[in-house]
This record gives C-alpha cells, sequence and structure tokens, in this order.
C-alpha cells in the first residue's frame, strides 16, 4: 500500500483568480480547475499533476454562514523549489517584501505574505 499523501488544501480567500495568478508565476503551476463551488461559491484549483490548493470564495464572504467563510485559517504553505534564489527575485520584482530567512537543516527558507495575509514558506533542500 503507498504510503499518505497530501492532495489538496481548501483555502477561502477574497479572489481566487488573482491568487491562482500569483502562484502560477512564482511556482509554474497551472490552473487544474476553475467554476462554481459549495455553497454558491467558486474556486480555482492550482497546483502541478499531484497536489494542489483550492482556492475558495463565498457568493457572500461576510454574508454566508458556512464552515468556508473564514479567511485564510492556516499559519502557512510551504512550497519546495529548486531554486530558492531565483523564486525570491521573482517575488521582488512583484514589489512583495520577503522576511524570515534561515538556513539550518534540512534546507533554506524564507517567508513572504501574499493575498488575505496568507504567509508563504518557500524552501529548497537543494
Amino acid at each position: 500500500m503507498k504510503n499518505a499523501y497530501l492532495e489538496h488544501a481548501n483555502i477561502t480567500v477574497t479572489d481566487p483568480d488573482a491568487m491562482a495568478q500569483l502562484l502560477c508565476t512564482l511556482f509554474e503551476w497551472k490552473v487544474r480547475w476553475q467554476g462554481g463551488a459549495k455553497n454558491e461559491g467558486y474556486s480555482v484549483h492550482v497546483g502541478d499533476d499531484n497536489a494542489y490548493l483550492a482556492l475558495y470564495k463565498p457568493v457572500k464572504l461576510n454574508a454566508i454562514v458556512s464552515d468556508y467563510k473564514t479567511l485564510a485559517n492556516v499559519n502557512h504553505i510551504g512550497v519546495v523549489v529548486a531554486d530558492l534564489d531565483a523564486v525570491e527575485a521573482k517575488i521582488l520584482s512583484m514589489g512583495i517584501d520577503t522576511f524570515s530567512h534561515g538556513d539550518y537543516e534540512p534546507g533554506r527558507r524564507f517567508y513572504f505574505m501574499a493575498q488575505d495575509n496568507i504567509e508563504i514558506e518557500v524552501v529548497s533542500y537543494t
């Protein structure tokens, strides 16, 4: 039997298309699917062939009574990249600040804030 692995996470955001565009630009991901979703909402699934983030927006972000209404109810999202410096250069060129740089086992890393105060950790193990 294959070990368990994370296939996706579903995160409520204010603008799924803009967040998807940012993630595709930075990490060379693709939009896997987009369309109508739970509670008359809208979702964009962005990632690669193995895993993705479901970026969800309910029809009325602050009015709907739902378990999917809380913005960015996560501490951070970790993304592994091959070339940490190249990805950081892309982020900085977009006017986005990076912070909390670390170089400790098992790899190098930094963080940045995306839409809706979603903290993203970018890490390289090479």
